[in-house]
């Protein structure tokens, strides 16, 4: 016979242990808020932005063709993989001094533009908010200059913004709110699945159910928990019988 569960027994496994799931609960948030304070390294981000346009040896005061702003939007894709490629990264490390590889660096940069947007965003992420927005930078600039080369004669780039730094930069991660939700989730699961694996492993018979449950028989008496207290109040209960049958006695004699 399969055994149910019913709502009422979830609620009294979780009230008989709510200060373990809530002790649980908080200092999972405890320890990730340490960890995300005082472990965990700030990174930041910082973009700089280009746009592909028209060729410089077209007539600027001509109209825009819908063909040439199609066929920069599909140059796109290939300015994207070009950027990150080590002909322009080497040279980003070499100009920055950075002592690391073209594939290190372009786990740094990610290139992103919007659907059919001829405006590009190259962004650099790095625990040194300067060191992010010259990486950008550089690269944007770099690129600037190399592409002619790549793309016999094209020059269709133009740098729309520069990544800058405020006097208060952000870091982007790590996000100390969402760790800390997290951790409180993940902490109230834990507390719970603990609660009742618990439950489960507690054999000890506590009540009449648990007795029946066990040994399949029927309960035919309970005895009652006696206390110091109940066996003064019996004492007292039976002298004042007592008094009151000796008081009766008296009474018949007389």
């Amino acid at each position: 016979m399969e055994e149910t569960i019913s709502l009422k027994e979830i609620f009294e496994v979780i009230k008989k242990r709510v200060w373990l799931i809530v002790g649980l609960a908080a200092g999972a948030a405890v320890i990730s808020a340490l960890i995300t304070l005082f472990v965990l390294t700030p990174t930041y981000e910082s973009s700089s932005q280009f746009i592909v346009n028209q060729s410089s040896n077209q007539d600027q005061s001509a109209a825009y063709d819908i063909n040439e702003i199609r066929s920069n939007v599909e140059l796109i894709n290939t300015y994207n993989v070009i950027i990150q490629s080590p002909r322009i990264l080497d040279q980003v490390a070499d100009e920055l001094n950075l002592d690391m590889t073209a594939s290190t660096l372009s786990n740094k940069i990610s290139v992103s533009n919007a659907e059919q947007s001829q405006v590009v965003n190259v962004t650099a992420t790095d625990e040194n908010a300067m060191l992010a927005a010259d990486i950008a930078n550089t690269t944007v600039e770099v690129f600037k200059q190399e592409i002619p080369q790549l793309m016999n004669g094209v020059d269709n780039i133009n740098v729309l913004s520069t990544a800058d730094v405020g006097p208060n930069p952000t870091p982007v991660s790590p996000n100390t709110a969402l760790n800390i939700a997290i951790a409180l989730v993940v902490g109230l699961m834990l507390g719970v699945g603990l609660a009742f694996l618990l439950e489960y492993l507690d054999n000890s018979i506590k009540s009449e159910t648990d007795i029946e449950d066990a040994l399949g028989l029927p309960v035919m008496g309970v005895v009652s928990t006696i206390t110091s207290d109940d066996t003064v109040d019996l004492g007292k209960a039976r002298k004042s019988k007592n008094r009151v049958s000796e008081m009766r006695g008296e009474s018949v004699g007389t």
